[in-house]
């Protein structure tokens, strides 16, 4: 499921790794997106990323960020 919320902008993939200038994402960015070099340096990120969670998480607060989730009905 994915919805936008009005008045909010929604995450964008890899921001928080170029705000950060994670050394992983400088490397990603010189390659071709999807080129064996490009896959074989993306599994850092999967396998190994140089943060945690919890720097991330501090990070989207920082931004004004916020984490939403829908409510389930019964």
């Amino acid at each position: 499921m994915n919805m936008t919320l009005e008045g909010f902008v929604e995450y964008k993939r890899r921001e928080y790794c170029n705000d950060v200038k994670c050394s992983v994402q400088m490397e990603l960015n010189k390659q071709k997106e999807g080129s064996e070099e490009y896959e074989k340096i993306r599994k850092t990120c999967a396998l190994g990323c140089l943060f945690t969670t919890y720097q991330f998480h501090h990070w989207l607060i920082d931004k004004g960020y916020v984490i939403v989730k829908p409510i389930k009905e019964s």
